[in-house]
């Protein structure tokens, strides 16, 4: 087997079990430690590259960005490709040690670019410290979800922060890698992580206004269709709880109010869903907010995160069968 070449039919083979065994990781082991992570290494290596970024004027940082994303990209889901090509390349035929090994590696790589039992962790923290009156620790656990400055947050906008992330969290660390895997296996899938990342550490305005535009501008291209995917998923869910009408109409009224252009379609579908209003004063303001806010608020929105979370996984699984059938 020519190892520069990789026949579709064998990553179509392998979607349903590395999909399988990933979401086995996720439900039984959850997320590793941030020293076993490879995101962590990931954010690292973006760190280091920050530093020498920033040493360059407006135009020189610009173009630092796009080397920087794309390298970064490059690294990680070029180097998958390379080893899944060796592991091809071993053999003609799919001997017994093979098959089991090239799904549990690939589940094992998958499960580190995306996480549903690490978002329900997160906010669950927040909920617990807020029920037991803990409001500094909150908000400064806080940090670890959201961006904003946290310090000054009421009890009822650090509800709604939590549920935001959330929100956004099906899109950015559920659908969205999963739909790359779908499309582009396993690189696919990194290199979304990768520019996600990206993203998150730098793309803002101010102090990287030049660095992180082109990271934060192909993020929004990448996220484009999962952020909708991520809306109709919590509409689905809503609908079990009876609240699908006003998902759909708050989704369809508040979903261009945010500054990026993904962001609001999760976020004001989670609002309509739990029928609140999801707020970040100064920049907007989602949903109609005929419930209170309190910290029970968060595991309503983890019961919608997780189902619509599942229907995805469900969408998913039924891609990986027709791609098993397929190869039959």
């Amino acid at each position: 087997m020519n190892i520069f070449s990789i026949p579709l039919t064998t990553q179509l083979l392998y979607t349903l079990p590395i999909l399988v065994v990933a979401v086995m990781i996720d439900v039984m082991l959850g997320d590793p430690p941030n020293a076993l992570h490879p995101v962590a290494w990931l954010g690292k290596f973006i760190a280091g590259l920050e530093k020498i970024g920033l040493l360059f004027g407006r135009a020189g940082q610009f173009i630092f960005g796009i080397i920087m994303t794309l390298l970064t990209a490059g690294i990680f889901s070029i180097g998958t490709y390379l080893l899944f090509l060796w592991l091809t390349s071993l053999t003609n035929d799919i001997g017994s040690v093979y098959i089991l090994f090239y799904p549990l590696l690939g589940g094992l790589i998958l499960k580190m670019t995306f996480t549903i039992s690490g978002l329900r962790h997160a906010a669950t923290q927040i909920r617990k410290l807020l029920e037991m009156g803990e409001v500094e620790q909150t908000r400064h656990e806080l940090r670890a979800l959201v961006s904003r400055d946290t310090a000054n947050l009421s009890k009822p906008l650090i509800v709604s922060s939590a549920i935001e992330s959330v929100a956004e969290g099906l899109c950015d660390s559920v659908v969205a890698p999963l739909f790359y895997f779908l499309l582009f296996g396993l690189p696919g899938a990194l290199a979304y992580r990768a520019v996600n990342t990206l993203d998150s550490m730098i793309g803002y305005h101010g102090k990287y206004e030049y660095l992180g535009k082109f990271a934060a501008r192909l993020d929004d291209v990448l996220n484009f269709i999962p952020a909708r995917l991520a809306a109709i998923m919590l509409y689905v869910a809503a609908s079990f709880r009876g609240s699908g009408n006003n998902t759909w109409r708050v989704m369809q009224k508040d979903r261009g109010k945010t500054s990026s252009p993904n962001a609001g379609w999760p976020m004001a579908a989670m609002a309509g869903a739990l029928e609140i209003k999801l707020e970040k004063p100064g920049h907007y303001v989602l949903g109609d907010g005929k419930k209170k806010l309190v910290p029970a608020t968060i595991r309503q929105a983890l019961t919608v995160f997780t189902i619509a979370a599942s229907c995805w996984l469900l969408v998913c699984g039924i891609a990986g069968g027709v791609y098993l059938v397929i190869t039959a």
